[in-house]
């Protein structure tokens, strides 16, 4: 019987018997759920986002740790949020994506946007996966970007004990990513004249040139002790740039080739770089059979638009916690997968609520999706104030994905409350 018959019937009916009919066959309403406050703590020196609404429901976002500095443009975007309902996801995210930029200004929309995914969830009582469209598996892999061992040196040997190290984690990590050429600036101190040209100071990743003979062979030096460690058992993908000139990454990447490593990464742009370059990245790319990656720093589905469309390159990188948030992530990654491009989430500083966010969306992605950057709590204390996650939380490289509301992750609030400085105390309240 459908719910007009229903309807018929209810109208012949005494009032008493069509009042319990009609509650059998009606969904309850829900009283409309909007949006109150919007505050935002450092706690330890990552930025925490709380969307507070009138049902009592609260979701959270995390910016990475160590930009402390975002706190006042988060808030920015209050006056755009209060009012809305936090589970039209999209039509909020409408309000404040355009006044968003790339690494690090996309961060606070981004860890926004992640705070309404998991007010979404809780109030449909089920994981954010689900808001995204489904898992289509039951564990998500991880690589490993951040347990890092003190290096003894800046030599090839040094290099290979390394990744032992980390071949032995107990995490069980399947792919590494190591930081070399520009992007590791004790690699490029290590030996004198690496590239024609003095070191610089400044903001993140400032050198850029010509290698060196001697700079280029101690880069692959080391690549080749730290694969020959690896083997095929563990996979190996290095984080180069920003940095190389053209010639050079050509020269680079094809030197590569027979190591058959996972990626190279930002070779040419990359971190803090404001812009994505993808005719560069394509003219790389062609040159090589080396697999090419980019793309933590971009922000906006637009910004990738060229990249996808002119085959620039094999792998995307995009931060959920910088590109926008989750759900902008799931639509670069399907795009992405219709021109045979794949996706490895970056996320070494996304801390434990990005690791969340991390799981729900790697749970979602397409079948182009390779691993996230698997992200650690940083203080170590992040661990004693967040509950919900798996323990061991990863397993044989791999994470199994959780059922709990929203983002299943929560704040023990006396123990979080204890680590807010005296301007964030009212956080929590």
């Amino acid at each position: 019987m459908n719910n007009w018959t229903r309807r018929g019937l209810i109208s012949t009916l005494p009032a008493a018997a069509a009042s319990r009919l009609l509650s059998q066959t009606l969904p309850a309403s829900r009283p409309k759920i909007k949006i109150t406050d919007l505050k935002c703590a450092i706690i330890g020196k990552s930025p925490v986002v709380r969307i507070v609404t009138d049902q009592g429901i609260s979701g959270f976002g995390q910016a990475e740790s160590y930009k402390d500095y975002l706190k006042p443009m988060v808030m920015f975007y209050k006056k755009y949020l209060i009012g809305h309902d936090p589970t039209d996801v999209e039509n909020v995210m409408m309000q404040i994506r355009r006044m968003g930029a790339f690494k690090p200004w996309g961060a606070a929309v981004s860890a926004i946007e992640i705070a309404l995914w998991d007010i979404a969830g809780k109030v449909a009582g089920q994981p954010v996966y689900k808001m995204l469209g489904g898992k289509i598996r039951d564990r998500v892999r991880v690589y490993n970007g951040g347990f890092r061992p003190p290096m003894n040196g800046q030599m090839p040997k040094d290099y290979a004990e390394n990744v032992q190290q980390m071949k032995e984690a107990k995490e069980g990590y399947t792919l590494i990513k190591m930081a070399v050429g520009f992007h590791n600036a004790n690699m490029m101190k290590a030996i004198p004249d690496m590239w024609y040209d003095e070191p610089r100071g400044g903001a993140s990743h400032p050198n850029k040139g010509i290698l060196t003979e001697r700079g280029m062979n101690h880069i692959l030096a080391c690549a080749e002790a730290m694969k020959k460690v690896l083997g095929d058992q563990v996979g190996l993908a290095l984080d180069c740039g920003p940095g190389f000139m053209i010639k050079d990454a050509i020269t680079f990447a094809k030197a590569c080739e027979p190591m058959r490593l996972t990626w190279l990464e930002d070779l040419l742009t990359g971190d803090y770089t404001p812009y994505p370059n993808a005719d560069l990245y394509r003219d790389l790319k062609q040159a090589t059979s080396a697999t090419i990656h980019t793309g933590e720093q971009i922000y906006n589905r637009q910004n990738f638009k060229d990249l996808i469309e002119k085959q620039a390159v094999d792998v995307l990188g995009p931060d959920p916690e910088d590109v926008g948030g989750i759900g902008e992530f799931k639509w670069i990654a399907e795009y992405a997968d219709l021109h045979s491009i794949a996706v490895a989430p970056h996320g070494i500083f996304d801390g434990l609520i990005g690791l969340a966010a991390h799981v729900h969306l790697a749970a979602a992605l397409p079948q182009n999706f390779i691993a996230f950057e698997y992200p650690y709590g940083q203080p170590e204390w992040w661990y004693d104030i967040i509950e919900g996650l798996p323990n061991p939380i990863v397993k044989k490289g791999f994470i199994d994905v959780w059922d709990a509301p929203g983002l299943g992750v929560n704040f023990r609030v006396k123990a979080a409350k204890a680590r807010l400085s005296p301007e964030d105390s009212g956080f929590f309240d």
